[in-house]
């Protein structure tokens, strides 16, 4: 497994571009920007066993899994190679947070009374709150400031173990967030891996 060949279009693309540029008047000289260079395409696969071996949250078989569920993972890898990738799995995260917050929520309405409404409000602050870091680590994927998107995904990461630390001392089963806060984490440890493995 590993990187394809860089594809045609882009090739075809600098060169159109090359040649436009020797065929303008000399008077623009100095003035021309060279075209960004295209990324280099991955498969989910190769990006899922790199972050799988460089990070211990990411499991390889989760990872393809989750991203080859969503329909835009072709286009992401393709087009834009790993970087495209982080930016779909933080999307992906993103939307997990939001709908464990809702699910919260919704379970909150339902059984909550006493102590446990105390648990769910905490958990609801905390995936609001990481729903929000994740939303500002999109933005800073998609500007291509890996070191700050970094710093927000992992700080969004604490949500799901704050959360399960409001459960302390319930038995294993009474925790009704427990298998919500495992895939959100999953899924955030992946969005961690592709974006270390993009600002190399």
């Amino acid at each position: 497994m590993g990187f394809t060949a860089r594809p045609a279009v882009c090739i075809v693309g600098v060169l159109l571009a090359a040649a436009l540029f020797l065929a303008a008047p000399a008077a623009a000289e100095g003035e021309w920007d060279a075209p960004e260079s295209c990324a280099t395409p991955v498969s989910v696969e190769a990006a899922c066993r790199g972050a799988s071996d460089t990070h211990h949250g990411v499991d390889y078989d989760h990872c393809v899994r989750s991203l080859n569920a969503d329909a835009r993972s072709a286009d992401a890898s393709a087009s834009a190679g790993i970087h495209g990738l982080a930016v779909l799995a933080t999307r992906i995260a993103v939307d997990h947070a939001a709908s464990t917050e809702a699910k919260i929520e919704d379970l909150a309405e339902l059984e909550a009374e006493g102590a446990d409404r105390a648990r769910f409000d905490h958990c609801l602050e905390q995936y609001g709150g990481a729903a929000d870091l994740l939303r500002d680590a999109l933005d800073n994927l998609q500007a291509k400031v890996y070191g700050l998107a970094m710093q927000q995904l992992m700080a969004a990461l604490g949500a799901s173990r704050s959360c399960e630390d409001a459960w302390r001392g319930a038995p294993p089963r009474a925790i009704p967030v427990a298998a919500h806060d495992r895939e959100y984490e999953r899924i955030a440890h992946i969005a961690i891996g592709f974006t270390h493995a993009a600002a190399k």
